[in-house]
């Protein structure tokens, strides 16, 4: 075989390598970079990164089959700093030194009111929480639930139920006094106060569409920022950890339940499994307070996973 068969095997075989390296170093730049964290389609595609990191590794054991340097180093690179943001979501911290009362928050998506009423009082009974965030509620899940006793449970309520994905609530086993609404557009994120405690039931518009991205960003944005008075918010982010806005809440002082009990890859959306799971509903919680436990449950009648924390607040 002559040098000249050779050479052109050779390129296909470089261009073959840098085609298989470039999504990854592409992603890998855009989420470390944060230049496109608000703008559609990167909005949804972010929250696959960490199936992206597992890939990236691929890509790196592939390209040291190529035995060139530039290629290797760019694959190694692009998998460190991919792995970097993921990996710690599976390994648990340390939580702060707190020794005051224990909370139990729990949050679920209704999905427009169709989430199963008998499910999600057996939640209730089992779990028992002190605080429960609603989003999705309508007023006649509402008074489904009403009528199958959670008020007896949870006499305490701030209820914004609304026809639509639009409408949510907080329930609660103490007397609640019921903050200024979070809006944006149609979207309702409930928000209340207990015992020196504010609650928000989040909820922001889903960014399934180019013209949703807007709504979206403005819902997390307006959530209040860690810092003052303690907070809690729980509910249907409809975003990762891998999401600007999310980020920038938990720098401002917050931590992330499932990703500080080393459970942050259990996914919470969708329950159907037609597209690979993400984790888009959160307990966040101000630093100061204690992460005891935290789990995923299902919930029939509802796309999403409710979410369960067990709290101890300084």
């Amino acid at each position: 075989m002559t040098d000249t068969t050779i050479e052109p095997g050779r390129r296909r075989g470089r261009v073959l390598v840098w085609l298989l390296l470039a999504p990854f170093a592409l992603w890998a730049l855009l989420r470390l970079t944060g230049v496109l964290d608000e703008v559609w389609p990167w909005v949804p595609l972010v929250a696959f990164t960490p199936y992206v990191a597992i890939g990236a590794v691929v890509a790196l054991l592939l390209s040291l089959l190529s035995r060139r340097w530039t290629p290797i180093v760019v694959a190694g690179v692009t998998a460190v700093a991919l792995t970097a943001v993921a990996l710690p979501r599976a390994f648990a911290n340390a939580a702060p030194p707190a020794r005051g009362r224990e909370l139990r928050v729990l949050a679920a998506n209704l999905m427009v009111g169709q989430a199963d009423t008998a499910g999600l009082m057996a939640l209730v009974r089992q779990l028992k929480p002190d605080i429960l965030t609603l989003q999705e509620l309508t007023p006649e899940a509402r008074q489904r639930l009403d009528d199958a006793g959670l008020r007896e449970l949870m006499p305490y309520a701030v209820d914004r139920s609304r026809e639509g994905a639009s409408g949510s609530g907080i329930y609660a086993a103490s007397p609640l006094t019921e903050q200024p609404l979070i809006t944006n557009g149609v979207f309702n994120q409930a928000r209340a106060a207990t015992n020196g405690l504010e609650i928000v039931s989040v909820h922001p518009c889903a960014p399934k569409l180019a013209r949703r991205a807007a709504c979206w960003s403005a819902g997390l944005r307006a959530l209040p920022r860690a810092g003052g008075p303690l907070r809690i918010l729980a509910g249907d982010f409809n975003a990762t950890l891998d999401h600007g806005p999310v980020r920038d809440l938990l720098a401002s002082g917050y931590q992330d339940a499932g990703e500080v009990t080393g459970q942050g890859f259990t996914a919470t959306w969708p329950q159907d499994g037609h597209v690979p799971g993400v984790v888009i509903d959160h307990v966040l919680a101000d630093r100061r307070i204690a992460v005891r436990s935290y789990s995923v449950h299902p919930l029939r009648g509802t796309d999403h996973r409710p979410v369960f924390a067990e709290l101890t607040l300084p």
